[in-house]
């Protein structure tokens, strides 16, 4: 038995293992190397507003178009693309969809609004829409502290939730109608 075993480990079959073992872990290496290049290379694209020549496809890729479109007031395009990639993405990825999302309503009702720390009617749509937005983000990632800052500061600028029955005046007779007041 002592004899097998040997037999499988003569020079020959070590040498051809090893070099077998080296020709591999080269050719890893090589590709390694390429993907980091093309890695490398993708990132200078988005950090320069360009296309990424690979890699097209990605969801960071199409998230980076979407974030440079939002950053140069192409909202709607922006939103689109931001809006087919939810599917695609993972639960932090479909966070930071949300929140880009709730920025880009937050900056156009700012814009209307201007200074005023009080909504006007025109912005209060987008506000809201921003709301939501955020509220989603928080949903996929509890721990996104951006979201939950500008939530936080875009809620002190909402008005508050009319309650029925109580308007410019105090009597709820204008919401409630014809309805008798008191006992039969």
């Amino acid at each position: 038995m002592a004899m097998n075993i040997q037999s499988w480990f003569t020079v020959k079959k070590i040498s051809w293992l090893l070099i077998a073992t080296a020709v591999t872990s080269a050719l890893a290496s090589i590709y390694t190397f390429q993907r980091i290049h093309q890695i490398e290379a993708f990132n200078q694209a988005v950090l320069a507003g360009k296309t990424p020549d690979t890699d097209k496809e990605s969801f960071e890729a199409k998230f980076a178009t979407a974030l440079y479109l939002a950053k140069k007031e192409r909202y709607k395009e922006a939103t689109l693309l931001f809006t087919q990639l939810l599917p695609k993405g993972n639960n932090l990825q479909k966070s930071a969809v949300q929140y880009n999302i709730g920025n880009m309503f937050f900056l156009r009702g700012l814009a209307i609004n201007g200074t005023s720390m009080t909504v006007r009617n025109e912005a209060e749509y987008l506000i809201r829409q921003a709301k939501t937005a955020y509220q989603s983000s928080l949903k996929f990632d509890n721990s996104h502290w951006d979201a939950r800052h500008n939530l936080d500061r875009l809620l002190t600028m909402l008005p508050g939730t009319p309650t029925p029955g109580v308007g410019e005046s105090d009597t709820p007779g204008l919401i409630m109608g014809n309805i008798p007041v008191g006992l039969p």
